[in-house]
């Protein structure tokens, strides 16, 4: 679009990107504890509808929503912008970034979809548009511009670097594209911030390179995301950490631990490195360094440029899955309190997919039978670290302390704080 077209109107971009944007509609059985005024009983499970927007990203059918949008739908449609409506499969639900893949069946016919945008080449007050369709109104187009480039700190997902624009983002747009000025998606719509729910110019989108890495792994068969995994524990670099330092200014990530063998230690990663860049793309915390490490395709070789000793080294770190792979879970057996909890082995692997801390060990509690005596007490994603004062590496090992000693005492982590129950 010239600036010429562009002092005009957006429309040339609104009817490029339109016809790829779509309505997603959620279905989900919710049980009611609800009273009936008039005859007194508690009324039984009824249906409930949620309405999100969703983005076509391959002609066959694909398309990409926000998982918020979708989470515990029994049955999902999808309706066209020329108001067509299919009925829709999940693909794939990510959680951690609140992203989803769906896929309709129109029967062969190639539909209109929306190419990714190389959000490191947008710059803030970039022009762009939210299309979506908020309050259940047909599809909604409005302009704004890119506030802020690589948000971490807003708290909405694990894996958060967000684009804030200043576009009017309201209740049903989650899902929806936010667009370039050449009708690319620049990202996905997932939130607003706002006290009263409404638009107050503040909204986010998940930048498309987290996107296409969410569909592409959909797409090649598997049931979670691979997600790389640079394997470094690190801290932002502050005005207080940089004279401590003797830096001339706050800059970069400071690595303080390395987890053995992980992709940052073979490629020569060191404690008191700096991490100063990631794939060409400048970092400035932790969540924007395992962020762009994550967005790489796996096997890709990725450049991290690094100050040690006051000098810079370039260095090449193998884009990988965290190690310790996926263990298979165990079911707790015995005369004692955790009979009917399954656990899994705290693998850096298991721990990221937890949203767990990968450098601490002991066993992810998955699942909990809710006639176990331990369901009164734990619940799923606690973490047990040690049985009797003993620390707990794996399932294997927890089972066999649990089989020396019908009594005793557990540590369990939730939420990053530790306690000790008897058993």
């Amino acid at each position: 679009m010239s600036r010429a077209e562009m002092q005009l109107s957006f429309a040339p971009v609104a009817s490029r990107a339109g016809p790829a944007v779509v309505n997603v509609y959620a279905q989900r059985v919710v049980r009611s504890m609800s009273r009936d005024p008039f005859f007194g009983r508690f009324s039984g499970p009824r249906m409930e509808q949620s309405l999100g927007s969703g983005v076509i990203v391959r002609e066959d059918g694909v398309i990409v929503t926000n998982n918020h949008v979708i989470e515990g739908a029994q049955s999902l449609k999808v309706v066209l912008a020329d108001r067509r409506e299919f009925d829709a499969e999940l693909v794939l639900a990510d959680p951690r970034v609140d992203l989803a893949v769906l896929r309709i069946n129109a029967g062969g016919e190639r539909l209109p979809t929306l190419s990714y945008a190389n959000t490191a080449d947008a710059q803030v007050g970039d022009l762009v548009l939210a299309i979506g369709n908020p309050f259940g109104l047909q599809q909604t187009v409005t302009s704004g511009i890119i506030s802020a480039l690589a948000r971490t700190e807003v708290g909405i997902s694990d894996y958060a670097f967000f684009i804030q624009t200043d576009a009017a983002i309201n209740r049903g747009n989650s899902g929806g594209a936010l667009v370039d000025m050449q009708g690319r998606l620049i990202g996905i719509n997932s939130a607003i911030a706002s006290e009263s729910g409404g638009s107050n110019g503040v909204g986010f989108a998940i930048p498309s390179e987290m996107v296409r890495r969410v569909v592409e792994s959909a797409l090649s068969g598997g049931d979670t995301v691979v997600r790389p995994w640079l394997g470094a524990r690190m801290q932002t670099v502050t005005s207080d950490l940089a004279r401590s330092l003797s830096l001339p200014r706050p800059e970069g990530v400071l690595v303080s631990e390395l987890y053995p063998r992980s992709a940052g230690e073979r490629a020569g990663l060191r404690a008191n490195d700096i991490i100063l860049s990631v794939g060409g793309v400048e970092v400035r915390d932790e969540g924007a360094v395992r962020y762009q490490f994550a967005t790489q395709r796996p096997g890709s070789r990725v450049p991290l440029v690094v100050q040690r000793n006051g000098r810079q080294v370039t260095l090449t770190a193998l884009a990988e899955a965290p190690p310790g792979g996926a263990p298979d879970p165990h079911l707790l057996t015995g005369r004692n309190a955790l009979a009917g909890v399954q656990v899994v082995t705290m693998t850096p692997a298991t721990a990221e997919a937890a949203g767990l801390d990968p450098f601490k060990s002991g066993v992810i509690i998955q699942n909990i039978d809710r006639r176990a005596p331990a369901a009164r007490i734990l619940r799923p994603g606690d973490v047990i670290y040690a049985v009797n004062g003993q620390a707990v590496r794996d399932a294997a090992q927890l089972q066999r302390a649990l089989s020396r000693s019908t009594t005793g005492v557990i540590g369990v982590e939730r939420n990053g704080q530790r306690a000790e129950f008897r058993f």
